[in-house]
């Protein structure tokens, strides 16, 4: 799939966050078909339940579930999903139009690949899916009873969970120019103005997750009331490695100080292996030390971040599960 570059523009026009996100930027769209496990009561299963407490069916809502969504096979199925929402978000910054993130242009083939073998992962495992389905709904059988209906139940799972991607044109439409300069004005001042709020929620979920991080770390550091150091996993050290590398990425460089926060936390960090820090008392004071200066200035980052009201970029589009 081929993407729109976002601007003809020369990039060395670009003089401001927002100008050189539109211009190094493509949209991208994520979604599902997804097959729903939960299904409504039927209004005399309504009422039948409803009698069972002495309540009123128009003020009971009840749903049965289809499938058992513990079962290994299942799982398998919906960690891929997971896994496309967690690479797909770690290599874009969110946009203020629902379901959609931006994506460097220089990222696109890369995502592409990876999405097509996500695509690949999740047919493989939706048929070793069906393979179980025949005892999936016999167990579905068994649970239910009477509230079992063999029609709710489709003849194979196969072709029922999908992965899309696609690459929209958030500019507006050049034939907008010949019908109507002045509405493609307007349009040009609205996708502006998109762009800017794309600026401010990058920034800002960039400040969110690093002041998480470092203050997960630097709690971890710390000792406990009675001296006794706290275990602490690797992750608490490598989560926030990435989040440097995926910072150095897709940075616009919107906020000199939080540059110089994270340029800062990352030599406070460098070379503080997770062994190392369990192993080395006074490494772990040292780092922990350094770091509470970075977490001061970040959690009055958060205090004091402008309120606005903004779209909020919403989660995998797609069926309902």
């Amino acid at each position: 799939m081929t993407a729109t570059t976002l601007v003809p523009t020369d990039s060395r026009s670009a003089t401001t966050p927002a100008q050189r996100l539109r211009v190094s930027s493509a949209a991208v769209r994520v979604s599902f078909t997804w097959l729903g496990v939960r299904k409504s009561l039927t209004p005399s299963q309504k009422t039948q339940a409803a009698e069972t407490f002495g309540a009123e069916s128009d003020f009971l809502s009840a749903r049965k579930k289809l499938l058992d969504t513990t079962h290994s096979a299942y799982k398998d199925v919906t960690a891929i999903r997971g896994r496309v929402g967690a690479f797909w978000k770690a290599l874009t910054l969110p946009y203020p139009d629902p379901g959609i993130r931006l994506i460097r242009q220089e990222q696109i083939d890369t995502f592409n690949q990876q999405m097509v073998t996500f695509r690949q992962e999740l047919t493989d495992a939706v048929t070793r899916l069906d393979e179980h389905y025949a005892e999936i709904k016999s167990a579905a059988r068994r649970r239910l009873g009477n509230l079992y209906d063999p029609l709710d139940y489709p003849p194979t799972l196969r072709g029922l969970f999908d992965l899309a991607w696609e690459f929209p044109n958030v500019q507006p439409p050049d034939y907008l120019m010949q019908i109507n300069p002045a509405i493609y004005d307007q349009e040009k001042a609205r996708i502006a103005a998109r762009f800017e709020e794309a600026v401010r929620l990058a920034e800002q979920a960039f400040v969110s997750e690093f002041a998480g991080l470092v203050s997960h770390l630097c709690e971890r550091l710390s000792a406990q009331g009675d001296g006794e150091k706290k275990v602490f996993r690797d992750t608490a050290v490598t989560n926030l490695v990435e989040f440097f590398n995926r910072f150095r990425s897709l940075n616009v460089h919107s906020n000199d100080q939080l540059d110089e926060l994270v340029d800062q936390a990352q030599k406070f960090v460098r070379g503080a292996e997770p062994q190392a820090l369990r192993a080395n008392e006074t490494l772990r004071q040292h780092v922990a030390t350094q770091l509470s200066s970075v977490q001061a200035v970040l959690d009055g980052m958060l205090v004091d971040r402008p309120r606005r009201s903004i779209i909020r970029n919403q989660p995998l589009e797609g069926g309902s599960s």
